[in-house]
């Protein structure tokens, strides 16, 4: 799975950078009415959201926050949001797939394609990337300094871990999205402090690019991201480690 840390790397440089918290906090709450109108608002009932408490723990969102967020979903009356992925290709034939939670769907589609024309970019069909991205579980835990890499490992690997992956401060763990909620109870069982786990789309492969051409589609990316109906955008352009976005 070689890739893939530089590929959770530039999410979480992305996340901070992308994520002028707000939109941090936005994605979340957003996360949290569905779950809320889904199961409930008890959490011990509502695995989804019982993981999404901890990443809006993870990423300093004030509790009081939090609750106010499940308190309104909880309203039968509050408005419901409906999930909308859009499957797209940047210039220089660099995949794009979105996914967005709206109570609008005409307007998520506008603002997708008014993006996507302006800079070149077509909108495909539902599928059409299907054989380009992967969809894993990501789960990202501080490093401390006891732990013990592999025993870890071994323990996790019944929970369905397929790669683990180390750095200075982070451990990064990746499962099949079948896995996914496997992986959720073992490390609560292991009562493991996790910053954030969700599922997210991984390139199989990723394609280089010139400097002035990344940068057009990270122009792209940018836009789509600050988005407010748009939760996630993945692409399988390849970022060097050095490379400076700013």
């Amino acid at each position: 799975m070689s890739g893939h840390n530089k590929w959770s790397k530039i999410k979480r440089q992305k996340g901070a950078a992308d994520a002028k918290r707000s939109k941090a906090f936005s994605r979340i709450l957003k996360e949290v009415t569905v779950a809320v109108k889904e199961s409930g608002p008890d959490p011990d009932g509502n695995p989804r959201l019982r993981l999404l408490m901890q990443n809006a723990k993870g990423v300093n969102m004030p509790k009081d926050t939090l609750m106010r967020a499940i308190s309104k979903a909880s309203d039968k009356d509050s408005a419901a949001l409906q999930e909308l992925t859009f499957e797209c290709y940047a210039p220089h034939g660099i995949a794009i797939f979105i996914e967005c939670l709206t109570d609008n769907n005409m307007r998520s589609v506008a603002n997708v394609r008014s993006i996507m024309n302006k800079f070149g970019g077509t909108l495909g069909t539902n599928g059409s990337l299907g054989f380009i991205f992967d969809r894993k579980g990501v789960f990202v835990l501080p490093k401390k300094a006891d732990m013990d890499m592999e025993m870890l490992e071994m323990e996790l690997i019944d929970a369905g871990l397929e790669e683990m992956e180390v750095d200075e401060e982070y451990i990064t763990l990746y499962t099949a999205m079948e896995d996914f909620g496997a992986m959720v109870k073992k490390l609560e069982d292991m009562k493991l402090e996790v910053e954030n786990a969700e599922l997210q789309r991984i390139p199989n492969t990723t394609k280089a690019l010139d400097e002035e051409s990344m940068r057009k589609v990270l122009k792209i990316v940018d836009l789509l991201e600050e988005d407010d109906d748009v939760q996630a955008v993945y692409h399988d352009m390849e970022i060097p480690e050095d490379f400076d976005a700013e």
